[in-house]
């Protein structure tokens, strides 16, 4: 996969040739909040064309962790259940993250899955911790995440 995502001039994600089993990206964003929600959007773009993906029903999604890894680890696990639990995809998400204690609050915005509708691609089990950073370079957020599918 060579598609990089793209807003007016800001990268929100890159997928990378460094596993061949599995799908791995690079998300990026200038706040905690925006790489984690890039990752997100990234990892649903594995799924399905996210530009088709109407924000129509909002789910409110918590979750905690120890370190930022594992915050990320469980952020995209608990969309990726959601998606498969409740036939569900996203393409917006809104997020605030506290940094002290590893905690996310998000309102994920999508629709039912619909094969007449979505240009369905690449199922995804989980994501891994395989090679899993969340760090800031420079003045950038820059997440790298692989995906099992």
């Amino acid at each position: 996969m060579e598609k990089t995502k793209k807003t007016k001039s800001e990268k929100k994600f890159e997928f990378l040739d460094i596993t061949t089993a599995d799908v791995a990206f690079a998300a990026y964003g200038r706040s905690l909040n925006a790489v984690f929600a890039n990752s997100a959007l990234a990892t649903f773009e594995v799924m399905v064309d996210t530009d088709g993906v109407k924000p129509a029903k909002k789910k409110k999604v918590e979750v905690r962790g120890h370190d930022l890894q594992s915050l990320m680890f469980n952020w995209l696990n608990e969309l990726i259940f959601l998606s498969g639990s409740e036939n569900m995809v996203f393409s917006k998400f809104k997020l605030k993250i506290d940094e002290e204690a590893f905690a996310l609050n998000a309102l994920c915005a999508g629709e039912k899955m619909d094969p007449k509708k979505h240009e369905l691609r690449t199922e995804v089990k989980a994501c891994t911790y395989h090679k899993m950073m969340v760090k800031k370079v420079g003045d950038v957020w820059r997440a790298q995440v692989i995906l099992d599918v």
